[in-house]
């Protein structure tokens, strides 16, 4: 059963009526669904199958940072839909995304707790993490969340953070975490904290074809994903529609070319197709090099016949993602 989604508290009502199921909430961006997420939205399904309650969570569109402080608002690791996709792959029943307003963000925490969690949703218990804050200015804390829990009729737990070797050192996996990662080209500690390759989505778009008809075919992908990969060369995965390839991806401007836009293409391994439009994911497994402007088309090619050697070695020694 797919998740069901509502996009207001007068929506959550509606859906499931006035005599609806209690829930088992948590609530957070969820920016990249990623392992420390995935810990607590397991134990939040452990409780609603226990209870027979509804497994819900309570997110925000768009993040709270971009309306309150745009100029500090992180780059997302996915979209909204995507987001919601991967709560669904978790086993929730229901996820509520309310929208993020300068009038949602004056609710003191009292307030928030009263009309979202035990009014509209009907909360159970609240699972969050220890840095939980919600209400006006971040005036609540997960103390605060307790004390208004016993008042309001719900049990709250703290799901400890979860860790990840990285680099020699262990570190909390965070959403923050995955961003640098991502940006510094490390796809995979980017992997490691999310669970899964990093990956960008979105649709084939027409490129210039001078790749085509000077080096290799390339699909070129066009993605609405704000956090992308350091600019370089990557053995990767990708999707299309709905086979899977080995490949081999650009992220860049296309130096050799005197580019001037980032550009996103993709060699498919063992691809004959001549296809303009389509459904595409990549996902990034790992980095082979910077991009490099070279002579011309023909050292261009040289070096990329090099990459997809590489690549193809690097994907043999990994499971697929």
């Amino acid at each position: 059963m797919a998740i069901a989604r509502t996009w207001s508290a007068a929506e959550w009502v509606e859906r499931f009526g006035e005599r609806r199921k209690r829930a088992a909430v948590t609530i957070g961006n969820f920016d990249g669904v990623h392992v420390g997420h995935q810990a607590i939205l397991k134990r939040v399904c452990g409780y609603s199958h226990a209870a027979d309650e509804m497994s819900a969570v309570l997110t925000f569109y768009p993040h709270p940072a971009q309306v309150l402080r745009p100029n500090e608002a992180p780059s997302l690791l996915e979209t909204i839909e995507q987001r919601i996709e991967r709560l669904d792959q978790a086993g929730m029943d229901a996820v509520l995304v309310m929208r993020f307003t300068r009038e949602l963000a004056q609710l003191s925490p009292q307030e928030f707790a009263e009309t979202f969690l035990a009014q509209t949703m009907r909360a159970g218990v609240v699972l969050v993490g220890e840095n939980f804050r919600f209400g006006h200015k971040q005036a609540g804390d997960v103390n605060v969340l307790r004390e208004l829990g016993q008042r309001l009729g719900f049990a709250v737990e703290i799901v400890a953070p979860v860790y990840e070797g990285i680099a020699n050192a262990r570190v909390v996996v965070s959403s923050s975490a995955i961003r640098a990662a991502v940006r510094e080209g490390r796809v995979e500690d980017a992997e490691r904290l999310l669970g899964r390759p990093f990956a960008l989505a979105g649709e084939i778009r027409t490129g210039t074809g001078i790749g085509r008809k000077l080096v290799v075919p390339t699909l070129n992908l066009a993605t609405e994903q704000e956090t992308l990969p350091k600019l370089g060369v990557y053995a990767t995965e990708t999707t299309v529609a709905v086979r899977d390839y080995r490949s081999v991806t650009n992220v860049g401007m296309r130096p050799t070319f005197d580019g001037v836009k980032l550009a996103i293409e993709t060699h498919l391994f063992d691809f004959n197709e001549d296809l303009t439009s389509a459904p595409m994911t990549i996902r990034f497994r790992t980095r082979i090099r910077d991009e490099k402007k070279f002579s011309g088309p023909e050292e261009l090619k040289q070096q990329i016949l090099r990459d997809i050697e590489a690549a193809k070695k690097s994907l043999e020694t990994l499971r697929p993602g």
